[in-house]
């Protein structure tokens, strides 16, 4: 089985260290020229845009983050011997700490007007969660580490869950225009999607208590109960598509615009270039649905009980976590048609239009789906202001955001014709002296035809 770890870890490294967000395209998705980007939060979005037509050749997104561990990017870059993550990252183990990873890759994908009032748009994604909830930091440490940890320490766990999915969608967009007139305006869309799951690794524990001590012959003592299971044939480290689970998915979003005094004299259908309004408003829910799985292989290991816990050598363990559980316990096994929840979220948007090219937005992404529910994914909840200036060609952001592991996040964000390119914690991560635990970094190439 791959280490968590070092995937994670792998991932924030790629993200943070290297110039190449909703929790995918952070702050990019609110530009009225963001196109097809738009419809991931919003599918309302397909529809009155400022586009003719809008084809994304390529886009990846990546987010992660932690409450275990932090890191000072700016010493990573001004390193001369390089980074090391082991040595350097400052870590914050507590009783019930959190790992986050999400991976979108939006390949190609349109959106154009049929009429005025009614717009298409296709969208094909390739998407990687990776979520460890309420796991104490230590222990997490020394599984990681296969053992090797030499230090005493307790370890109670409540609501215990972990989710690695991997899937593929394609999905068809439909808006339409609901109230148009002087001052108000009024759009819906929804997006219906049909899912291709590549296969999901998960675990769940309601509680499971403990005791590490690497000075004892039997040195890690347990009681409760795991529940244990991986898809048909899922391996995390070559994912392959010879076991394919399926399903059908769903967002849906509405977007109002309080519109002022500049264009109530003039006639509306000859300014599909032109932003309206003075105020907007957005609401959406994404990734309503799941994808089942058959014949999944669910171990549930009995840990001992709190008068007759169980105490297990861990000389020689290796890296995989399923093989350790087998040797070392004693399981339940079943076969079942396994369902894996999609990370369904609610999204809400306030865009305030200031003066000429000037913008600023408030989003907010919260999950609908609770941290500690076994066998599905969850986004991460944030809070976010972006100021912007935007014109037909060319668009600079920064977003603010308040993130659910990291206090502060500071980026910027560009977008040029065809190419887009941002993150929404580059600056924080690199400006502050402090340690980040969340990072995020995106890029795109698209063909924007305008109207």
């Amino acid at each position: 089985m791959i280490n968590l770890k070092k995937l994670t870890l792998a991932m924030l490294c790629i993200a943070g260290y290297t110039n190449l967000q909703a929790q995918s395209y952070v702050g990019f998705d609110v530009d009225n020229y963001a196109g097809v980007h738009g419809l991931i939060s919003n599918p309302s979005n397909v529809v009155d845009s400022r586009l003719k037509t809008d084809v994304n050749l390529f886009s990846a997104s990546a987010f992660g983050g932690s409450d275990y561990f932090g890191i000072s990017l700016s010493d990573a870059v001004n390193s001369d011997e390089g980074f090391d993550f082991d040595t350097s990252a400052e870590k914050y183990p507590t009783n019930a700490n959190n790992f986050f990873l999400n991976v979108d890759i939006l390949g190609p994908s349109f959106m154009f007007n049929l009429t005025p009032k009614n717009s298409i748009g296709f969208v094909s994604r390739v998407r990687a969660f990776m979520n460890i909830n309420n796991i104490n930091g230590e222990l997490y440490e020394t599984v990681a580490d296969d053992f090797e940890n030499t230090d005493a320490f307790d370890f109670d766990l409540q609501n215990l869950s972990g989710t690695i999915h991997a899937w593929a969608e394609v999905g068809l967009v439909y808006g339409r225009v609901l109230v148009d007139n002087e001052k108000s305006f009024l759009k819906g869309g929804v997006t219906l999607k049909y899912l291709q799951g590549a296969g999901s690794l998960f675990l769940s524990s309601p509680g499971l208590k403990g005791r590490y001590d690497s000075n004892v012959e039997k040195d890690l003592t347990t009681s409760g109960n795991l529940n244990y299971g991986t898809t048909q044939d899922f391996d995390n480290d070559d994912i392959s598509l010879d076991n394919l689970g399926s399903g059908f998915g769903a967002d849906i979003g509405f977007t109002y615009e309080f519109r002022g005094n500049d264009y109530t004299d003039q006639d509306f259908e000859t300014l599909k270039d032109k932003n309206k309004y003075k105020l907007k408003i957005g609401a959406s829910i994404t990734d309503i649905g799941s994808i089942s799985y058959d014949e999944t292989t669910v171990s549930t290991y009995d840990l001992g009980t709190a008068d007759a816990p169980k105490s297990v050598d861990t000389d020689n363990a290796d890296n995989d976590t399923e093989q350790f559980l087998k040797d070392k316990y004693d399981a339940t096994d079943k076969v079942i048609d396994q369902e894996i929840k999609l990370p369904t979220a609610l999204h809400l948007l306030v865009d305030y239009h200031i003066k000429s090219k000037l913008y600023v937005s408030l989003q907010g992404n919260f999950s609908l789906i609770d941290s500690s529910k076994a066998n599905a994914n969850t986004i991460i909840n944030a809070v976010t202001v972006a100021p912007r200036l935007e014109t037909k060609w060319f668009s600079v952001y920064s977003p603010i955001s308040m993130r659910k592991y990291d206090e502060f996040a500071w980026g910027a964000g560009l977008r040029l014709g065809p190419l887009m390119v941002g993150s929404g914690s580059v600056l924080s991560n690199l400006v502050s002296g402090s340690t980040a635990k969340s990072t995020d970094v995106f890029v795109g190439l698209k063909i924007p035809i305008y109207q």
